[in-house]
């Protein structure tokens, strides 16, 4: 009998890892690598969206709506159509100021974008009329703008705590949590800031014949922070005095002289009153009523004005992680808390949405490898079934490594990838351990080892099964070219599902062969 020739790399791979010593320890690390890259992979609930955008304001001082649409709107939102890539193009007009919204195809790569919006703004400078001031070009940030975690902060019916001392504390613990790692940014809503409010007595203004705009301007005399500087000294160094903001407590601002009326000193306290308090001319505010059960019923408790701490993340990190680090940081201020009188409650997990969105979808995949390894067993018997199902977490794990290794993040739709290619990258194992048992009852098999039979079964379908899988990965390539939001959406599908059928090819002729040896009863020695 002719020596059998090895046509394929199937047969190749086989012959090169079925008496490997070292396959099993390859084995073990693939699986080990999966685990790990399964825990340390950044988790999030959906899969982020790259978004680019931006408004321009550009303001006019004493310029009306229709004025602003004319010299701002228009000539602008013709020089922003000249960027490749804009969508859309939304310009409002107002007494003062125009603001104009540039919004992006979807997948446009943000950070050029917004450089050539800022650029195209600046080239149009010299077309602006006298008086514009200098145009505000401020970027969408999608990516750190929607928070993960947010913390709703209230006082408690006997507490004694101003809004004042409320927002102090809050900001404290904005701050420590604002340190953590990955935490990209963190936000206030319906937060009452401490301020001096000034309140005119606008009879008083008119009887000492005063502006407004002279109170204000005496006001802000003193309020702003800013260096004198004096000429070198002798040293040859130059010496600079800084002013400290002048305003301290309520008594600055009582003494203040406005204005002289006839030869004599106006002070601020004989036009207005004036405390130390929040900001008044804050009207938005919010409501906070929640639910808590009390001996098997719901009741329901207002729990009046709150401020809400949003924490948002940077991207590509662990949603879970830094919940749990902001959360953690919370637990440490809690006793301080409860000692002022503030309750809190948190409104949005994402980071728990994301671990158990994950873990159920990790928990469903285990449940369908076992309901493969049941269904196999009537058809190939339970030795074959036990190689088909042992090469299938190989699979998962290379492929979760491989995404890891590529930045990608672990979320529903990755995990959807998974799924969806499950049934997929289980055939080329069942080939493979399907033609080693028909080869081993054929006569011609007669006086070959059982490795011999395993390298010539593996090889022989080496080329139909590269065909075939080849031809499904090439189906799901094209969803990578889908645009819109719907395609950055399920970008995960295209990136994996291929790589889970490359990665499966690799397993069917490693470590299915080995396997097989292992585990399948020849009734001969190799």
């Amino acid at each position: 009998m002719k020596p059998y020739k090895i046509k394929n790399i199937a047969g190749y791979l086989a012959k090169l890892f079925l008496a490997n010593p070292l396959t099993p320890v390859f084995a073990f690390a693939i699986i080990l690598l999966g685990y790990i890259s399964l825990q340390i992979m950044p988790r999030e609930e959906d899969p982020q969206i790259q978004v680019s955008g931006g408004s321009i304001v550009v303001a006019i001082p004493g310029a009306t709506p229709k004025e602003i649409e004319n010299v701002i709107i228009k000539p602008l939102e013709r020089r922003i159509r000249e960027i490749k890539g804009v969508e859309h193009i939304y310009g409002t007009a107002m007494n003062n100021a125009g603001i104009i919204n540039v919004q992006y195809y979807i997948g446009e790569d943000r950070e050029s974008s917004n450089l050539k919006l800022y650029d195209k703004v600046m080239q149009h400078m010299d077309k602006l009329p006298k008086g514009t001031m200098a145009p505000l070009v401020k970027p969408f940030d999608i990516d750190i703008d929607i928070p993960i975690l947010t913390i709703a902060f209230y006082k408690n019916s006997d507490t004694k705590l101003d809004n004042i001392k409320l927002y102090k504390t809050i900001r404290k613990i904005q701050q420590d949590i604002n340190a953590i790692k990955n935490v990209s940014k963190t936000t206030l809503v319906g937060v009452k800031k401490p301020q001096f409010n000034v309140f005119i007595d606008l009879q008083k203004l008119s009887a000492y014949h005063i502006s407004l705009g002279e109170v204000a301007k005496a006001i802000r005399s003193i309020s702003t922070n800013a260096p004198e500087i004096d000429t070198t000294s002798s040293t040859g160094k130059l010496t600079v005095f800084g002013i400290k903001n002048a305003i301290e407590d309520i008594d600055d601002l009582k003494n203040l002289i406005v204005a002289q009326y006839m030869g004599a000193p106006i002070y601020l306290r004989s036009l207005a009153s004036i405390e130390y308090s929040y900001d008044k001319q804050n009207f938005q505010s919010a409501l906070l009523t929640y639910q808590e059960e009390k001996k098997s019923r719901l009741s329901f408790n207002d729990a009046g004005e709150q401020i809400t701490l949003g924490i948002s993340k940077l991207k590509g990190t662990n949603a879970v992680s830094i919940t749990h680090e902001a959360l953690k940081e919370l637990e440490n201020n809690a006793q301080k808390l409860q000692v002022q009188g503030v309750g809190y409650i948190v409104t949005r997990n994402y980071g728990e949405r994301a671990d158990e969105a994950v873990n159920e979808l990790v928990h469903h995949l285990l449940i369908t490898i076992f309901i493969i390894a049941a269904i196999l067993i009537p058809f190939l018997g339970w030795r074959e079934s036990l190689v088909v199902t042992i090469a299938v977490p190989m699979i998962l794990a290379l492929t979760l490594f491989i995404a890891y290794m590529t930045d990608q993040t672990i979320n529903r739709i990755t995990l959807f990838a998974f799924l969806l290619s499950l049934g997929l990258i289980v055939d080329d194992a069942i080939i493979v351990i399907e033609n080693i048992h028909r080869r081993m009852h054929l006569p011609e098999s007669k006086g070959l080892s059982f490795s011999e039979i395993i390298v010539q079964a593996t090889d022989e379908i080496g080329p139909s099964t590269n065909i075939a899988t080849i031809a499904i990965m090439l189906t799901m390539i094209p969803m990578a070219f889908v645009g819109g939001m719907m395609g950055q959406f399920m970008t995960p599908i295209p990136l994996n599902v291929p790589v889970a059928l490359a990665v499966s090819l690799f397993v069917a002729y490693v470590f299915a062969p080995y396997l097989a040896k292992k585990f399948i009863n020849f009734g001969e020695k190799s």
